[in-house]
């Protein structure tokens, strides 16, 4: 996608038309090959990182002056550090085996208006000593464009990853291959989030048709052209979520005990199915393979014209499995107004929420000081409660 970006964007084309060797990973522009002076007035080589501001495959004005350096520190040219432009000595590491350790500021009145501007002046300003040392040296070596992202699974750069200084965290993903079973609600919901992340792969099972009742359950707005085309669940979710990402591999079928093994390959498992004698069975088989899966589940009744609840989180590990027998229903319970009533969305994105959150625990994403396999919230007390511990 680098390509893409610089030939859509006229600021980095300038930049690439006139020799700086650019990159683009992890959401930041790279400029490599940028000379300096050492405090031993020597000549090196480092790499400019900053962030990129994007609108679709466009730049925009950068949001920051701020730019990281991967070097020493960069001195006239008789070695004496160039203090004019220090802002901070924090590490930071990107995918591409790159560790910035310090930044710069050199911020004008206005800001930078654009990235040929903001690269120019910081590259004139770290390169010009080495420069007045060897005037065969140069910041625009005309080297070819670094390609890494070209198999992402994103259409788009992710920027808010890059804004945030999560990228590297973000790497934690990227081999996973993950299935949602049931996309009536809280399944669909579970898609929204991990079609964000840097997952591998997203396999999808529903067999049932995408109707009004699955709209107001469900993330997103879908026309009445496409409801009165009665779409599978499946092609539909799939249909919006690939505008986004690659790799969401559609099965509009449901999961019986005779297809389990399709699941054999994957790295993760989430449940979000209504009927507890499959739900049973599929916990069993992924046991047996020490598949890790988190099984959600509601359960609402109406009392004094009152919708009162549970939000259900239940997680299997290779490390916690012995719990389901008293933690998830052995049979369909009737009395379940969820069964009937559609307008809680709020509950199926809450339920999504609190899987994905325990999923990106188990990943390494987020620190887990309890290592919990079992999470309740009440509705009418907002009661969490975590339970199942590994001590």
């Amino acid at each position: 996608m680098s390509q893409l970006l610089i030939n859509h964007s006229q600021d980095l084309k300038r930049l690439r038309d006139e020799g700086y060797q650019l990159e683009v990973c992890d959401g930041h522009l790279f400029v490599h090959h940028i000379p300096y002076v050492n405090i031993h007035k020597e000549v090196k080589f480092g790499v400019m990182v900053s962030t990129l501001n994007l609108s679709g495959t466009k730049t925009v004005k950068p949001e920051t002056h701020v730019i990281m350096f991967n070097g020493e520190q960069p001195c006239d040219k008789n070695g004496v550090i160039i203090n004019g432009i220090q802002h901070s000595s924090v590490s930071k590491r990107f995918s591409n085996g790159i560790i910035t350790s310090l930044s710069f500021s050199n911020k004008p009145p206005q800001g930078y208006l654009n990235y040929y501007e903001k690269v120019k002046t910081y590259a004139t300003i770290i390169s010009s000593p080495a420069k007045a040392l060897d005037e065969n040296i140069t910041e625009t070596p005309f080297n070819p464009i670094i390609e890494n992202d070209v198999n992402s699974v994103f259409k788009y750069y992710d920027t808010n990853s890059s804004r945030a200084n999560i990228e590297f965290i973000n790497e934690k993903f990227i081999n996973q291959k993950v299935a949602i079973i049931g996309l009536g609600g809280t399944g669909a919901y579970i898609l929204d989030l991990i079609a964000k992340t840097k997952v591998n792969e997203i396999h999808i099972y529903d067999g049932d048709i995408f109707l009004n009742h699955n709209a107001f359950r469900s993330p997103g707005a879908a026309s009445i052209e496409v409801l009165e085309k009665k779409p599978k669940k499946v092609d539909y979710y799939k249909g919006v979520y690939s505008k986004m990402r690659n790799n969401i591999f559609g099965h509009s079928y449901y999961l019986i005990e005779d297809n389990f093994k399709e699941l054999n390959s994957m790295d993760y498992v989430f449940i979000s199915i209504d009927n507890n004698l499959i739900r049973r069975s599929l916990v069993s088989y992924l046991n047996s393979l020490e598949i890790p899966f988190i099984d959600v589940g509601l359960g609402v009744n109406s009392v004094d014209d009152c919708l009162i609840g549970t939000v259900r989180v239940t997680t299997g590990t290779k490390y916690k499995n012995d719990h389901f027998e008293n933690r998830i229903p052995a049979s369909n319970n009737p009395n379940n107004e969820y069964e009937t009533n559609i307008q809680i969305a709020e509950l199926n994105s809450l339920n999504a929420v609190l899987a994905v959150l325990k999923w990106k625990k188990l990943s390494g994403f987020y620190q887990d000081l309890e290592n919990e396999h079992h999470t309740t919230y009440s509705i009418n007390n907002s009661h969490l409660q975590n339970e199942e511990v590994i001590v």
